[in-house]
């Protein structure tokens, strides 16, 4: 019996709160993810309601309850982050809820920082860590430095404190401000201070290489450069150069449509800039738009190269092999220019003079690259090769590795390596300057890491995967996907334009992260040790909040190898615990990668085994009966039951379990693959558990819970994918109240026929109301699979182990059903299940399934078993006339060489009328498809 249960164990505001996860990640201005990529981030909105709903008594009446419910949405908000009046007023309640002292809180796995920040918002002492080197610095300056260093002080104090700056007075316009406003105003000492050293690495990496990003005659600046990888056309007769694009757009607007169009000389690809519209034509002085002219048509997709001169193809394994032979180029097709004091961006088509530039930037490399090599004892230029992700579910690095893409550093050009050497230079200088100007060292380490940082990301936005985003015309970075994609044509950036992909762009993001989490009291202490061995005593933590990894969904430290070597060359020196090492800790990272020795069996049983230590290290250091709150989202049941055997084994007894949604609609992954938008935040404690429960009971109480429970999730509107997943959640909560769950044979039961039982609670459930209750029991187990199949994953393929668990749940063999029922289809490791409108373009593509169809129908009607007709129709998805008419227009096409075949098909068609005719006399529940 729990005494002092909290409010996140007996409810949670999860519609108000899922959507304030989910607006909020449209937000950008002052939002520590502008910081620095990290993924699968949790939304601020969440951490902030969940841990306050952590910290906080349950209600004692209606009225308790209400007021509480209402202020945790209040508290959620965006725009309330800041609000001392509500913070104050959530500071007071866990205060009192913990006996007068802050809470003791720890996150882990601290990731991007979000739980912990939320934790120190809401007045907790709180500790944060995590394996990852890169993770650890993103923490101390989101968690720690802003609170530490960025309290407001008088400007005349920070000036008396800084008189550098009264010597450079007048000279530096960026700090003119300083002296020219009232000096009674406050400052926030660390912004002022990171903005003036940015600004110091800026001007002086300009001074070195900023002839190598020229002005244009009329004064505007170059903000990118449009290049394009090539290859040499396959056909003997032509050997052209064939330029690698995906699409030819530069600008796709509603009122800017600006293209790159290809045209022949000399048995050369060219190009020319159109325009569509004469007034824009004129006014950026772009070629008329061609008549037919669709940009959209590249010369390449997926690996297949089509040559725009002879039209002959190269097909994806030869378009590697030219790459990895050594075959490959690249080309500098366009210039993209901004001019100062107006809008918009103008193209142009790049000239011999541009290459030159570029050119002499290589030739400059070649000689700075010699000269830091010596000083440094390291290459400027990253050599650490690219470790192949092992892992066939996760894309991590192993895209480039298939085009002779080998270290970090191929993943630039000449004049991108240069930049961002000479950017780390400047980094590695300032920090020197920075501790000859003041006394305090801690300070200056704290300065220099938001410089490494900043100069971190610019690695991403100046690659050569990074894109040009025609729609809103900017340079996207290298992780817009948790994964290094190829790319054939990039936007290399102008760290020196002040726009998109810029240094000083960039930086402004920076400083408003630093400002809001500047207004935090107090600091966090942050950590770096794997999470099942953490340094702390026994019984510490009242609290511990976290996000832990989620499987195979994120490869964190082959991604963050590309942060990881050029924070080692521009921090190494400031934090050489962090840098010991090659690459990031790969060893004990808590992700199931099943292309390591021992395949799918063996990375299942890592992930368990060291996701039941990090839960036991979580047990070992919480207070008795101390809470945590695990939040985990995954779509697999293999990763749920490695969480579910995880949680079970540690000792700790799960209270409660809440879905939040906290995903934007339009991800990236959603349309392809099925995808969760909802995350589970499990609520446990460290306590007694129940001895062993005997399978038949805790079967019932598990029915009568789940039904209860499954009630109340679909009043919230959960649905699809994240009911069943949220559901998990709820079985765990009578699940694990036992030490051991065993049958009456005395097999102890695991997660894999929990998670079988929950499949088929819900699904039943889940049928009654969609089917709106009577109806539901006189389907059949196809229909009722179709059903909740599109209820729950909709049109997108699931691979095929989960997809075998629902079919299993409605007594379907799967492997007997795909590629023959006419609505389940199978690619390689995908299941699909289509709706009426792919049906129909399936039964061209598919044949063969139909054939099948086909004759179970000629069989059934020769016995005229009407009944058994319109079943087979009605599993088959053929239940329609047009769709009958487009089986019998299919088999006859691939039959025609079949005597005896045609002609039983051709009685079948002329009987097809009738036929139809008979099967509308019976019950018609097709509408269901």
């Amino acid at each position: 019996m729990i005494e002092d249960k909290r409010f996140i164990e007996e409810s949670f505001p999860v519609k108000e709160v899922s959507k304030e996860s989910a607006r909020e990640k449209n937000i950008r201005h002052g939002h520590i993810s502008t910081l620095h990529i990290w993924w699968a981030r949790r939304p601020l909105a969440s951490s902030r309601a969940t841990n306050y709903a952590a910290l906080i008594p349950a209600p004692k009446n209606i009225e308790e309850w209400q007021k509480e419910r209402d202020f945790i949405i209040e508290l959620s908000k965006w725009e309330n982050s800041n609000n001392e009046k509500l913070l104050e007023r959530a500071r007071k309640k866990i205060l009192e809820a913990n006996g007068g002292v802050p809470p003791k809180v720890l996150d882990p796995f601290g990731g991007g920082g979000a739980i912990p920040l939320e934790a120190l918002r809401l007045g907790c002492e709180t500790y944060s860590n995590d394996l990852n080197p890169v993770a650890v610095l993103i923490q101390k300056c989101t968690l720690e430095y802003p609170q530490k260093y960025g309290k407001p002080i008088p400007k005349k104090q920070y000036l008396a404190e800084r008189p550098w700056l009264n010597e450079e007075k007048g000279q530096t316009k960026k700090e003119k401000r300083l002296f020219d406003d009232d000096e009674t105003e406050t400052v926030n000492p660390l912004v002022e201070d990171v903005k003036y050293w940015g600004n110091w690495v800026l001007e002086e990496a300009k001074k070195e290489i900023g002839q190598f990003y020229p002005e244009e005659p009329d004064g505007s600046v170059p903000v990118g450069y449009i290049w394009a990888r090539t290859i040499p056309c396959q056909n003997p007769a032509c050997v052209a150069e064939i330029p690698l694009m995906r699409q030819y757009w530069l600008a796709k607007k509603a009122k800017k449509k600006v293209a790159l169009y290809p045209y022949f000389e000399n048995n050369e690809v060219q190009f020319k800039i159109v325009g569509d519209g004469a007034v824009l034509c004129k006014a950026e002085e772009y070629e008329k738009w061609p008549s037919g002219f669709k940009p959209e048509n590249g010369t390449v997709a997926r690996a297949v190269a089509t040559c725009p001169v002879c039209g002959s193809t190269v097909e994806a394994t030869n378009t590697r092999r030219l790459f990895k032979d050594g075959k490959s180029g690249q080309r500098m097709v366009a210039v993209v220019t901004h001019k100062p004091g107006t809008t918009g961006k103008k193209y142009r088509i790049s000239t011999e003079n541009d290459f030159q530039i570029f050119k002499e930037a290589e030739t400059y490399l070649h000689e700075k690259r010699e000269k830091l090599f010596l000083e440094w004892g390291m290459d400027p230029v990253p050599d650490e090769e690219i470790s192949v992700t092992p892992s066939d579910t996760m894309g991590g690095t192993n895209r480039v590795l298939n085009y002779d893409i080998k270290s970090w550093g191929d993943l630039f050009n000449g004049r991108q390596k240069l930049a961002l050497a000479i950017f780390v230079e400047k980094v590695r200088n300032g920090f020197q300057l920075m501790l000859k100007t003041n006394n305090n060292s801690e300070y200056s380490k704290a300065l220099v890491t938001y410089l490494g940082l900043a100069l971190d990301m610019q690695s991403g936005f100046n690659s050569r995967l990074s894109r040009w985003e025609n729609t809103s015309q900017i340079i996207k970075h290298v992780y817009s996907r948790q994964a290094l994609p190829m790319m054939w044509d990039y936007a290399e950036s102008n760290a020196f334009s002040g726009s998109t992909g810029s240094w000083e762009n960039g930086f402004n993001y920076y400083l408003n992260s630093i400002i809001h989490c500047s207004g935090i009291p107090a600091s966090c202490n942050v950590y770096n040790y794997s999470a099942t061995q953490l340094a702390f005593k026994d019984n510490f933590f009242d609290v511990v909040l976290t996000d832990p990894p989620y499987y195979d969904n994120v490869p964190y430290s082959y991604l963050s190898d590309l942060f990881y070597v050029w924070l080692k060359r521009s921090l190494g020196m400031v934090y050489p615990e962090l840098f010991s090492t090659p690459l990031t800790p790969k060893k004990n990272e808590i992700v199931a990668y099943t292309k390591k020795e021992g395949g799918k069996a063996e990375a299942n049983r890592f992930f368990e085994d060291m996701l039941k230590n990090a839960f036991m290290e979580i047990q070992r250091i919480l207070k008795p009966k101390g809470l945590t709150t695990i939040v985990y989202a995954h779509k697999s049941t293999d990763g749920w039951e490695t969480l579910i055997n995880s949680l079970l084994d540690s000792g700790l007894v799960i209270s409660g379990a809440w879905p939040l949604n906290t995903e934007m609609q339009n991800r990236i992954l959603a349309n392809e693959t099925a995808s969760l938008a909802s995350s589970i935040y499990i609520v446990a404690r460290k306590m007694e558990r129940q001895p062993t429960g005997f399978y038949n009971q805790v079967k019932d109480e598990l029915d009568k819970y789940l039904n209860f429970k499954l009630e109340r999730l679909w009043q919230e509107g959960i649905s699809g994918s994240d009911f069943f997943i949220a559901a998990i959640g709820s079985a765990i909560e009578v699940f694990g109240k036992y030490e051991q769950v065993m049958d009456y044979e005395g097999n102890v039961v695991r997660a894999n026929r929990l998670l079988q039982d929950v499949r088929k609670i819900v699904t039943d459930f889940a049928v009654k109301q969609i089917l709106h209750n009577g109806f539901a029991g006189e389907i059949s187990d196809l229909t009722r699979f179709y059903v909740l199949w599109r209820w729950e994953f909709g049109a997108v393929k699931v691979r095929f182990d989960d997809a075998r668990k629902l079919a299993q749940s409605c007594s379907i063999d799967l492997a007997l059903e795909w590629n023959r029922s006419g609505f389940i289809t199978k690619d390689k490791e995908f299941i699909r299940v289509l709706g009426p409108q792919e049906r129909k373009l399936e039964s061209i593509k598919h044949p063969t399934g139909l054939v099948d169809v086909l004759h179970k129908v000629l069989l059934l009607w020769e016995k005229s078993k009407r009944q058994e007709i319109i079943q087979l129709l009605q599993d088959s998805g053929f239940g329609n006339s047009e769709a009958f008419y487009r089986v019998g227009q299919a088999v006859s096409e691939c039959l025609t060489n079949d005597n005896k075949e045609k002609k039983l098909l051709d009685g079948f068609l002329s009987g097809r009328e009738r036929l139809m005719d008979d099967v509308k006399k019976g019950p018609d529940q097709t509408e269901l498809f």
